[in-house]
């Protein structure tokens, strides 16, 4: 998958694969400070399914805020 396409605005509707522990793609705002960026098997970047299994601690407050 290219970087553009995983790049996901933290306010974009969820998708099915959102979950509170884990996104699709990154929506952090700056993905590049991120500490987990190019972690395998964490990172949306390097995961070949294209899942962030560390999203920021907002992103359950966010998900939740999206889903309701």
């Amino acid at each position: 998958m290219k970087e553009k396409e995983l790049k996901i605005s933290f306010n974009a509707p969820l998708n099915d694969l959102d979950t509170e522990t884990q996104t699709y793609g990154c929506r952090q705002n700056n993905p590049d400070i991120c500490g987990n960026n190019g972690m395998p098997d964490i990172c949306a970047f390097v995961c070949e399914d294209g899942i962030c299994r560390k999203p920021s601690r907002a992103w359950k407050r966010q998900y939740q805020k999206l889903k309701g």
